[in-house]
């Protein structure tokens, strides 16, 4: 059997299986197809059609029923050797829990089958361009679609390729994913089990390298939507899960007044109650001493809707992405230091994830973050600045969070217009849902914030808003082994996990790490537990009576030699300096001469 080397071969035996069946088509698609199974923790092995039907016939009649995958021409030459007997056919019926087949490079093939499929010899193809329209995502089959139930994707005109789409004339064929009258994705029944048929020429390679850093599913909607949403349904007990779709809204750069920009922060409560989601301020640190006494007591009385982060220290571009990593340590220090005055200043709690100013970060930035007492970042981009930044690929990017730089969290965030559809697609992949805005998006009595968060209000699944602290610590993801024993990856330094059964839990917690020496103890609440390394991970164990929650942290240690870095007078001049042109420029120009700003005034 092929599988992840990390997996516990004892463990797979209790899981549903994938079955990647070989003919002629190319093994480079077989393999893109494996490693989605793998990124989701699902055994797989190969098999050739020619052998098919004899492991049907020697497999134990309670043995979990099989998950099919296959190109288009591979499946033809099972549909031959299925005609063949009525007792291949009882076999398939009882032991073939669906199959999802991908067109190939052969568009004669294709045809061939989607009109066996459907019985229908009026079924035609049809070349579908990136610019010709919208793909929608069925709103009537919400078992399977899930989150990303009735959502509407732009392809992006930058697709790598054209996509063939189906027409069919008949009803038998049920239309997954739609482009106009025709389908690109459909289920059709042939011998009682469902068939999902793709006419992507291609699985993803989620090995594949991403030039910007960033996934965007509109530049992938045909090779990655359709075998990912059979995936995360025809695996739904097996595979790697979000317990919950945690979300945050998050502000970058304001300060804690009445007003900062078109930010009224009496009005965006009254919206956050209306509309039931929660905001987050990315607070830059140097502001400690600067926050309006309405404002504080605002924050204190509605914590479960107003929470804050940290923007920073003194927020200038550069200040993480130098290379020096005692001065980055010596500044992640001090920004902690601010908020913790401000803390005690105002007592208002802040979350210790960091908001890279203008999402520039370096290797040895998000090193000295580990040895602080940060819990995770959370940023747009995903490419360091290092000179030699090492090539994010896309699997990195579905993750929960991305663990490339010393294994310490990037949980990535984005702007409303991605679209809805990546807000939906990164949710079906498991991670939380964060946007950010800055305070012009705010403008016009915050209609436009509020068309938005009612959007992603009204994806197919419940959000859990919550502060920023609370949707990393909370954001895992995890899958049943066997009654009462679960496997839990965590990626913040911190983790709050909890027991929803009706019946103990054990649970198996696991975490990357780069470097075991750095840990300096693992506690559940403030009690030490025992931990141990292997294959790049460390691992421990905790139970949870029924109902029973706990939060885990791994704490790591301090750098040494932080001293003499303080700031001269003529750069604490000039940050000052910038800092209050950046608020002119934010309550005055943006607000009453937006023209102006973008053309003559560009500070940030």
């Amino acid at each position: 059997m092929d599988a992840p080397p990390d997996q516990d071969r004892s463990c797979l035996a209790v899981r549903n299986e994938a079955l990647l069946l070989t003919g002629g088509e190319s093994p480079r698609q077989i393999k893109n197809a494996a490693k989605v199974l793998g990124f989701f923790g699902i055994p797989w092995h190969t098999l050739h059609t020619i052998d098919f039907f004899a492991f049907l016939g020697s497999r134990r009649e309670n043995s979990a029923k099989l998950r099919l995958i296959c190109s288009a021409d591979t499946f033809v030459e099972l549909l031959a050797r299925l005609a063949v007997g009525s007792e291949r056919i009882r076999h398939w019926r009882q032991q073939v829990h669906s199959a999802f087949v991908y067109a190939g490079q052969d568009s004669g093939v294709l045809l061939w089958l989607a009109r066996e499929l459907a019985g229908d010899r009026k079924v035609e193809l049809k070349e579908n361009q990136p610019w010709a329209g919208d793909f929608v995502i069925s709103s009537d089959l919400k078992d399977f679609c899930g989150v990303m139930s009735g959502v509407r994707i732009t392809a992006s005109k930058s697709a790598p390729e054209a996509g063939l789409t189906v027409r069919a004339s008949t009803g038998k064929a049920l239309k997954i994913i739609s482009a106009g009258d025709c389908a690109a994705f459909i289920k059709i029944e042939h011998e009682g089990v469902p068939v999902f048929l793709s006419t992507a020429a291609r699985v993803i390679d989620i090995d594949a390298e991403l030039p910007t850093g960033v996934f965007d599913v509109r530049d992938h909607i045909l090779p990655a939507v359709p075998i990912v949403l059979y995936v995360k349904w025809a695996f739904r007990g097996t595979c790697w899960n979000a317990p919950e779709t945690n979300a945050c809204l998050i502000i970058d750069d304001p300060l804690l007044k009445p007003t900062y920009g078109f930010v009224d922060y009496h009005q965006l409560l009254s919206l956050m109650k209306q509309h039931r989601f929660s905001t987050n301020i990315a607070f830059i640190p140097m502001n400690w001493r600067r926050s309006h006494p309405d404002v504080v007591r605002l924050f204190k009385e509605n914590e479960e809707l107003y929470s804050l982060s940290v923007h920073g220290c003194d927020h200038i571009r550069v200040e993480f992405g130098s290379s020096d990593p005692q001065r980055l340590y010596w500044k992640s220090r001090q920004a902690l230091e601010r908020m913790s005055r401000h803390e005690s200043k105002t007592g208002i709690h802040h979350d210790r994830v960091m908001v890279f100013p203008q999402g520039v970060f370096s290797e040895s930035g998000m090193k000295a973050l580990k040895h602080t007492d940060f819990i995770a970042a959370t940023n747009n981009d995903t490419l360091s600045t290092d000179l030699r930044h090492r090539a994010i690929t896309v699997s990195e990017v579905w993750d929960v969070a991305v663990m490339r730089y010393h294994n310490f969290p990037i949980f990535t965030r984005r702007y409303p217009w991605a679209g809805m559809e990546n807000f939906a697609f990164d949710a079906l992949l498991g991670k939380p849902v964060l946007a950010v805005i800055h305070h012009d998006f705010c403008d016009h009595e915050c209609l436009r914030l509020v068309d938005f968060i009612q959007l992603l209000n009204a994806l197919n699944c419940r959000l859990k808003w919550g502060s920023l602290g609370e949707v990393v610590r909370r954001s895992c993801r995890q899958r049943e082994v066997r009654v009462g024993l679960a496997e839990i990856e965590m990626y913040a330094t911190e983790l709050m996990v909890e027991n929803c059964s009706q019946q103990t839990k054990r649970l198996v917690i696991k975490r990357r790490e780069v470097d075991p020496s750095w840990i300096k103890d693992i506690q559940i609440g403030s009690r030490p537990i025992a931990w141990e390394f292997s294959g790049n991970h460390i691992r421990f164990e905790v139970e949870l009576e029924s109902g029973e929650s706990s939060a885990i942290s791994v704490r790591f240690r301090g750098l040494r030699g932080n001293e003499g870095s303080k700031e001269d007078v003529s750069y604490q001049i000039r940050t000052r300096l910038r800092r209050h042109l950046c608020e002119v420029r934010d309550n005055y120009f943006m607000k009453y001469a937006p023209g102006f700003i973008s053309q003559r005034f560009k500070v940030n």
